[in-house]
């Protein structure tokens, strides 16, 4: 992907050289700065130019006339106005006291400070910054044969850049930065399909249930089939890792929790649905798991991080929704808050704190709620939508207000993922189209900061997979 910015190179200024000569002599004396003048200051009164009688007679005269005035005539009063005039002519318009009448002038070379702060430059600080967020898709591909499946989950993005998704009986990596296409597995028998993918948070392995109960642990760099899990009596609609800890949840209503690095893999059973698991998410922190199903309960249940649940009622069953729950996201720089979203009858998003079970807020979508993304780069949330608009929208968190609608599917969003470095999202329709859009721009700060992927690492953590 090209950057969205281009670095500019800023030109170097040169530096007028020296003709060589020395300042010394005349020249010398010329650059001192000439001492400030000893004028009087303009805010003081100045004595030599004060005349006190004349204040101390403009005093007194006032206060007589007042009390001469009491008692004459207006026409006295009228006639000894002009005669005072006559008499005293300019002295009267004389100031009591006298001041600097200009102030002294500033020394030669001075330079005011103060000058660039109070400027009448215009201040640009009332002015609203916002984004371009394109309102068509950056990419479209072609997704034949997807299921038009609203329980199932079928699309994910790896940290390496590998869009995992399941056409059918098909799985294909598309690598976003090559454009290559690589089919990793096709399933045997003409009944059978994908039902969801789940990479592992290292991005080397890649956990993939089928339609009979199954679920796959696929290196994809050495394209093999490492192990398989059964255990499920029906599909397997969702998964999601914890650390070495896979949850996934299946048509019976069953969540079952494996350790990938042993042999007797399954070491948990919670049965808190009674119909089909369409959503399951673990917490960044491996705290909690939300679990969303068709009966139209949502549940929370606590763990220890990097272990499974072993208890076998949740901490809190959710019951404000009125249609199925698939949507899920936990918001990544608030750890306990989790957006949850209905399906047709219900069509709303909730958000909840997840230490009190509390519901903080809602907002009607008036449409049907197939999936969410958060992002930390600009504290949004982003839903895509079936019935009626088949649209994504980007929504400001708090407030909920709409940043942006963007269109283009034909048919409902039924999937949602985001690229490793958060700019663009991926978005697959049953209209069997894939379609990319760069709606959240990377900061450049987080792009200068990104760090390699930890390969190393996760080929450890899963070396002793059998």
């Amino acid at each position: 992907m090209k950057s969205l910015s281009q670095n500019k190179t800023p030109v170097a200024t040169k530096t007028p050289k020296s003709n060589g000569k020395s300042t010394s002599g005349k020249s010398k004396k010329q650059l001192k700065t000439p001492k400030t003048p000893s004028a009087g200051d303009r805010f003081i009164p100045n004595r030599a130019s004060t005349q006190f009688e004349l204040g101390y007679y403009k005093v007194m005269s006032e206060n007589i006339a007042t009390t001469d005035q009491a008692m004459m005539s207006p026409s006295q009063q009228e006639y000894q106005k002009i005669m005072n005039e006559n008499l005293n002519g300019e002295i009267l318009n004389s100031k009591i006291i006298s001041y600097k009448s200009k102030p002294p002038n500033a020394p030669e070379g001075h330079q005011n400070n103060l000058k660039i702060l109070y400027s009448t430059g215009k201040c640009d600080r009332g002015k609203k910054l916002t984004r371009h967020i394109p309102q068509v898709p950056d990419r479209i591909l072609d997704a034949p044969e997807i299921l038009d499946d609203y329980y199932l989950n079928l699309l994910d993005w790896s940290v390496n850049n590998q869009l995992a998704v399941a056409l059918g009986g098909h799985l294909y990596l598309w690598n976003a930065g090559t454009g290559q296409i690589t089919q990793l597995t096709e399933m045997e028998g003409p009944e059978a399909y994908i039902s969801s993918v789940s990479w592992v948070k290292e991005g080397n392995f890649l956990a993939v249930g089928t339609s009979e109960g199954a679920i796959e642990i696929w290196d994809v760099f050495q394209e093999k089939r490492l192990r398989t899990m059964t255990g499920h009596s029906g599909r397997v609609g969702s998964l999601s890792w914890n650390s070495h800890i896979l949850s996934s949840g299946s048509r019976s209503g069953h969540i079952h929790h494996h350790d990938v690095r042993v042999a007797q893999h399954q070491q948990g059973n919670l049965a808190g649905h009674t119909q089909e698991v369409c959503g399951l998410k673990w917490s960044p922190d491996g705290s909690y798991l939300a679990s969303g199903g068709n009966d139209n309960l949502l549940n929370i249940w606590p763990a220890d991080p990097g272990r499974y649940i072993s208890q076998a009622q949740p901490l809190y069953t959710l019951t404000h929704h009125q249609a199925a729950v698939k949507a899920l996201a936990w918001c990544p720089w608030q750890p306990r808050l989790l957006a949850s979203g209905g399906g047709t009858a219900d069509r709303h998003i909730h958000f909840w704190n997840c230490n009190t079970g509390a519901n903080l807020q809602n907002v009607d979508t008036k449409s049907q709620v197939c999936a969410l993304l958060w992002s930390s780069d600009f504290r949004e949330l982003i839903s895509s939508h079936g019935f009626a608009q088949n649209q994504l929208i980007i929504w400001k968190y708090p407030t909920l207000s709409k940043v942006a609608e963007l269109t283009g599917h034909t048919a409902r969003v039924l999937h949602l993922a985001m690229s490793p470095d958060g700019s663009t999202v991926v978005s697959a329709g049953a209209d069997e189209t894939l379609r990319l859009w760069k709606c959240f721009a990377v900061p450049e700060q987080k792009k200068t900061a990104q760090k390699s992927t930890a390969k190393d690492s996760s080929i450890s953590r899963f070396s002793t997979i059998r």
